[in-house]
């Protein structure tokens, strides 16, 4: 674990990061976006958790924020250095797993939903969407750098899955049903 003794360290300022290993890249560097997108979505999911949810939802929520954590100790470490955390095909398999359970408690889905309905929701279908652009940055970068691992963007993909359907599963649970478009 780091232990800082103060926030600011002045190392960015030229406009260079860190990443594992020693390694200074421009922070506009492709994996540096990569896994700002991930953090970003980290923090997304913790603004729906804060709208409050369910038990289950909210396990199931920090389970992946601790996820992500693993995630983008994967993307900070350049080819070549052994990163402190990895995500695996286990880890999509949870995912799947989850989303099963989910998608079990679902009526079928008939239209196609306009994101919304409960701030839970809402705050779900808005991580989803950052999830999808979080998948976009580890797709170029596994274009860029072909070492990435698959299971980075697998995982990416099935998250915002499990995403959209914990939001069609708060919507329910709190009476407010899907927001449906119309034909």
């Amino acid at each position: 674990m780091a232990v800082a003794t103060r926030i600011y360290t002045r190392g960015g300022d030229a406009g260079e990061t860190g990443l594992w290993g020693g390694a200074r890249v421009a922070k506009s560097d492709l994996r540096v976006a990569t896994y700002g997108e991930v953090d970003e979505l980290s923090a997304a999911i913790g603004v729906a958790l804060a709208a409050g949810a369910p038990a289950d939802i909210a396990a199931t929520l920090t389970g992946v924020q601790r996820l992500l954590f693993d995630l983008g100790a994967e993307l900070a470490t350049p080819a070549g250095t052994t990163p402190p955390a990895q995500v695996s095909a286990a880890d999509v398999d949870r995912l799947e797993q989850a989303i099963d359970e989910a998608e079990a408690e679902l009526p079928t889905l008939e239209a196609f939903i306009v994101p919304g309905g409960t701030p839970l929701a809402a705050g779900l279908h808005l991580a989803r969407t950052v999830c999808r652009r979080a998948e976009r940055s580890a797709v170029a970068l596994r274009c860029a750098e072909p070492h990435t691992s698959p299971v980075v963007v697998a995982l990416l993909n099935r998250l915002s899955d499990l995403l959209f359907v914990l939001a069609r599963r708060a919507n329910l649970r709190a009476g407010a049903g899907d927001v449906l478009t119309k034909p």
